[in-house]
């Protein structure tokens, strides 16, 4: 058999008018029974893997040995979604079967409430594995950025010997070299402070925890942890939906916040954005990030005024439709324009780009001029502003 022929029969599925005439052997052919069960006619049907946990858990080994850790990744996306696959994972010896990732992080919230207690340990144990892998991954360059943006942001021409930057010293005073001597004589001393206020800024994230938000609800908590760890930042974390929850205190273990959340309810952002503005004492000092959709079920119109209030009142806003690495999301183009006329950029931020984002917003940096610099699309104004 060509290697074409056999690529061609395994992209058509073997049905009778793939063409190729070509019979599959080996691991080739196990690979296609893998598919066909997923996307083959019968599945259509929910025929192809059937409602029975230990046919399931063997076909989510078979995928693992047969197929890459990010195709593995869709396919489990898929049968949940095409095979109602969604109370099988209830089952322990399914869950310990699944390649964890975000998005099964995130059916296994939008299922706290129905895992049977058989099942809560394992399903903890997956929510950790997948926690612990994104701290790995996000927790150093979010210190990182953040730090060095407090830092910066508390800079001093009066420092003490051991916090001059002398990089920027020696740039400041490069008019000052003295040929004779072979040296810059400084004028000026440019340095950071070390000895930051004990809170030098408020972050507020404010995550809506309707079903679509799932993922971004996930990253939010790994991101509320590591900034939980930073003494000079003051971090709460506001959930909501229809009501609203204060998760600030299970904040510094992400998983305990995560099982706290309750994923798939109506949504409420001016509530939130009430709640919020009642629990900022310092709105200049204080980063208000809103993660949502902004499909608001509640008043539009107040939730629009509530947001311009609080830009009055010296709050620097964000708001971000998406934190995850989906791509473009879904959201409502007239509310996140509304929010842009009143200088509230809106936009999707990957996991990768938020550290740089919140540093920029500390040092309150022009929001809108920091995405367009990194080629972020971001929410047109309203025509004619607000």
């Amino acid at each position: 058999m060509s290697e074409r022929l056999r690529r061609w029969r395994m992209i058509l599925g073997g049905q009778d008018a793939d063409g190729t005439g070509t019979a599959l052997s080996g691991v080739d052919a196990r690979r296609d029974a893998a598919l066909e069960a997923l996307y083959g006619k019968e599945s259509d049907r929910r025929g192809g893997l059937g409602a029975s946990s230990p046919r399931v858990a063997r076909w989510l080994g078979d995928i693992r040995g047969y197929f890459p850790s990010s195709v593995v990744q869709v396919m489990q996306r898929d049968a949940i979604d095409r095979l109602g696959l969604r109370e099988l994972l209830l089952e322990p010896e399914l869950l310990e079967s699944v390649q964890p990732d975000v998005h099964l992080v995130g059916t296994l919230l939008s299922l706290n409430r129905a895992i049977p207690e058989r099942s809560r340990e394992t399903a903890r144990a997956v929510v950790r594995k997948v926690v612990d892998e994104l701290e790995k991954r996000l927790a150093q360059p979010t210190r990182q950025a953040v730090s060095g943006a407090l830092h910066r942001a508390g800079r001093t021409n009066r420092p003490r010997h051991g916090d001059i930057d002398w990089n920027r010293t020696i740039l400041a005073n490069l008019r000052h070299y003295q040929p004779e001597q072979r040296t810059v004589v400084p004028e000026r001393l440019v340095g950071f402070g070390r000895r930051l206020p004990s809170v030098s800024r408020r972050i507020v994230l404010c995550l809506d925890q309707s079903g679509s938000m799932a993922a971004s609800v996930v990253y939010a908590s790994v991101f509320g942890a590591v900034l939980a760890s930073i003494r000079s930042l003051r971090t709460q974390i506001i959930a909501f939906d229809t009501a609203v929850a204060d998760l600030t205190e299970a904040m510094p273990d992400p998983v305990e916040l995560l099982f706290g959340v309750q994923l798939g309810g109506g949504t409420d952002i001016n509530a939130a954005l009430a709640y919020c503005q009642s629990r900022i004492d310092a709105p200049r000092e204080t980063v208000l990030v809103l993660i949502s959709d902004l499909f608001e079920g509640g008043d539009e119109a107040a939730m629009r005024q509530r947001a311009q209030a609080l830009r009055a009142d010296g709050v620097q806003v964000v708001c971000l439709l998406a934190l995850s690495d989906d791509g473009a999301p879904a959201y409502d183009h007239d509310n996140a324009a509304a929010l842009a006329a009143l200088g509230i950029p809106a936009f999707a931020c990957t996991p990768d780009q938020f550290p740089d984002l919140l540093a920029a917003a500390i040092q309150q940096q022009d929001l809108v001029s920091w995405t367009a610099a990194n080629d972020i699309p971001t929410a047109a104004p309203a025509e004619g502003g607000q």
